[in-house]
């Protein structure tokens, strides 16, 4: 009896240390590694006690938002983006973590036939076909894409029936431009597609592939770095691996 007011002062002063060490982390990431994070960021909140502020956008513009000085603790985006602010002594070097990759592919609305997108000359002839294709034209996907249509030498004939979205604008991402039924076929990072109103159709054809690596790393100005050290931390756990899987994405190898 005589321990309990000892015990809840002891109870107070944890409750403190917690609140102090508590974080709220600043996330700015590409999004076409947005599903797996929405779903694993809320497990590490509880595990952590931590609270993450995420912006979504497309990869490239991680590096333009970055470079115009917006505040951050933690960015997420393609390889190459973050190899270029660690150059640029935006990133700390030593926190560079590779968290995993994405294929980019084809959807539709659900329920919508399926095309046939087997080879590359079915793949081409289907883009031929389409009514109207939405893609994010900032995105990294979207990018490849362009390229691939450069490639097929298809470029002027889809422009006019592209319907190219923002990938800072999730309510009218591609996938939901697809969903609403505003356009036909749908192009972007494969984990963007596992939701609902859509149809995964399947990876664009090998030859034509771009695997998109996502890494995150802590900002040299971060105010919170422990804390965004922690999270990256948390997201090469087995349950970010598992996350990513359900995603269609795979972990990926460090370099």
């Amino acid at each position: 009896m005589r321990l309990r007011p000892f015990v809840a002062i002891a109870s107070v002063f944890l409750l403190q240390a917690f609140a102090v060490k508590a974080a709220e982390i600043t996330v700015l990431s590409a999004g076409g590694i947005r599903p797996p994070l929405e779903a694993l960021i809320p497990q590490f909140e509880r595990s952590s006690g931590h609270k993450v502020a995420i912006k979504f956008m497309g990869g490239p513009a991680v590096k333009t938002e970055i470079d115009k000085g917006a505040p951050f603790d933690v960015a997420v985006s393609t390889s190459n983006v973050m190899d270029e602010l660690v150059k640029g002594g935006k990133l700390v070097a030593a926190t560079r973590t590779e968290l995993a990759r994405a294929g980019v592919g084809i959807a539709v609305r659900a329920g919508a036939p399926k095309p046939d997108i087997s080879s590359v000359a079915a793949f081409r002839q289907t883009l031929l076909n389409a009514k109207s294709i939405a893609y994010a034209g900032d995105g990294t996907a979207g990018m490849h894409f362009q390229g691939v249509l450069e490639r097929m030498g298809i470029s002027k004939d889809v422009a006019p029936k592209a319907r190219k979205t923002l990938a800072a604008d999730p309510k009218n991402s591609a996938m939901e431009v697809v969903a609403r039924g505003d356009a036909e076929l749908g192009v972007s990072a494969v984990a963007t597609m596992f939701r609902p109103g859509i149809d995964f159709v399947g990876p664009l054809p090998g030859e034509l592939q771009s695997y998109i690596h996502f890494a995150a790393a802590v900002g040299n100005a971060a105010k919170e770095p422990q804390a965004g050290a922690a999270l990256i931390r948390f997201l090469t756990t087995a349950d970010a691996t598992a996350a990513y899987k359900a995603k269609g994405m795979e972990s990926a190898p460090q370099r």
